[in-house]
C-alpha cells in the first residue's frame, strides 16, 4: 500500500508539473539546461536539478525584500565569490533547494514516518550551506591568495631592483599566479591600464580585505610615488615568512589528532583479528572434543 501511494505521489506530481509548463507557456528543460550551460563559466554538463531549481529562484526572488545595506554587502560577496546571480536571486535559490528537500517529507512520512525529523533537519543544512556558499567561497579564495602572498613579496623585493614598472612585474607574475590571485591580478592590470596606478591598487586592497596585503599595496603605492621599496619588501617578505611558518605549524599540530583516530582503528583492526584467530581455534577445538 506504501508503495503504490508513493508511486501515485511522484506520478501525480510529475502530471501536475507537465500541466502548468504548458498552461504558463515555460521552456522545455532541454532549452533552459542549454542557457545555463552557455552562462556558466565552466564547461561543465548543467544537471536538470540546477535548471530547475534556477528557473524557481528567479520567480520567488521578485518576492524578496532585503534592506539596501544587506544588499549591498551580499552583491559585493557575491561578486567577489563569482556568483552571477542578483542578491535576492542567491537568497530565493537557498530557499528553493531547502524547499525542495522539505517536499520528501510528504512521501517519508506515509512510507517512513521515523524518518521525517532527519528530512527536517536536512533541509535546514541545506538552507545554511546555501546562504554561505559564497562567503565560503570568498574565504577560500582569501586563503589560497594570502598563502601566495610570500611568495609574490619576495619576487617584488628581486624585481624592483632591476624595474620599477609595477605594471610590468604585475603582469609578469601573472603567468605563474594561482588560480584565484590570477583572476584579481587580470583585474587589477586592466584596471592600471585605463585608469590611476594607485586607485587600481586601492580597489584590489578594498576587494581582497585583506590586512597582509593592505601591506603590500601600501609598498606598491609608495614606489609608484618614488619610494626605493626594495627593503621595505624585503622585511615585509620576512615578517609573512614567519607567518607562513606559523600557519604551517598550526597546520601539523592538528595532524596527530586525525592520524590518532586512524590509529586507534588499524589497533580495534589488529584485536579482531586476533581474537577471530582465537576464535576459529576454539571452535576447532571444541569440534574436536565432541
Amino acid at each position: 500500500m506504501k508503495i503504490i501511494l508513493f508511486a501515485f505521489f511522484i506520478t501525480f506530481s510529475l502530471g501536475l508539473y507537465s500541466i502548468f509548463l504548458d498552461l504558463l507557456y515555460m521552456p522545455t528543460l532541454k532549452a533552459k539546461r542549454a542557457i545555463v550551460a552557455i552562462d556558466k563559466r565552466e564547461k561543465k554538463k548543467s544537471q536538470s536539478l540546477d535548471v530547475v531549481v534556477s528557473s524557481i529562484a528567479v520567480k520567488v526572488a521578485k518576492f524578496i525584500k532585503i534592506s539596501d545595506y544587506k544588499q549591498r554587502k551580499l552583491r559585493a560577496t557575491l561578486k567577489s565569490a563569482g556568483v552571477k546571480l542578483s542578491p535576492e536571486a542567491y537568497i530565493a535559490r537557498a530557499w528553493v533547494k531547502s524547499g525542495l528537500t522539505l517536499l520528501v517529507i510528504v512521501p517519508a512520512f506515509f512510507i517512513f514516518p521515523i524518518v521525517s525529523p532527519v528530512v527536517l533537519f536536512l533541509s535546514v543544512a541545506v538552507y545554511f550551506k546555501e546562504i554561505r556558499s559564497a562567503d565560503e567561497a570568498v574565504r577560500k579564495m582569501k586563503e589560497d591568495i594570502e598563502y601566495e602572498l610570500p611568495r609574490f613579496v619576495s619576487t617584488l623585493s628581486q624585481e624592483l631592483k632591476a624595474s620599477r614598472n609595477v605594471l610590468a612585474i604585475l603582469e609578469s607574475y601573472k603567468q605563474n599566479a594561482g588560480q584565484s590571485f590570477k583572476s584579481e591580478l587580470e583585474i587589477t592590470v586592466a584596471d592600471m591600464r585605463s585608469g590611476s596606478y594607485e586607485s587600481a591598487l586601492t580597489r584590489l586592497e578594498s576587494r581582497l580585505g585583506s590586512s597582509s596585503f593592505s601591506e603590500v599595496s601600501r609598498g606598491l603605492i609608495g614606489v609608484l610615488r618614488g619610494d626605493d621599496g626594495v627593503v621595505y619588501f624585503q622585511m615585509l617578505a620576512h615578517d609573512l615568512k614567519q607567518l607562513e611558518l606559523q600557519r604551517l605549524k598550526k597546520i601539523a599540530m592538528k595532524q596527530p589528532g586525525k592520524v590518532r583516530k586512524y590509529s586507534f582503528l588499524m589497533l580495534f583492526c589488529f584485536l579482531m583479528m586476533y581474537l577471530s584467530v582465537i576464535l576459529v581455534e576454539i571452535v576447532t577445538t571444541m569440534s574436536r572434543m565432541f
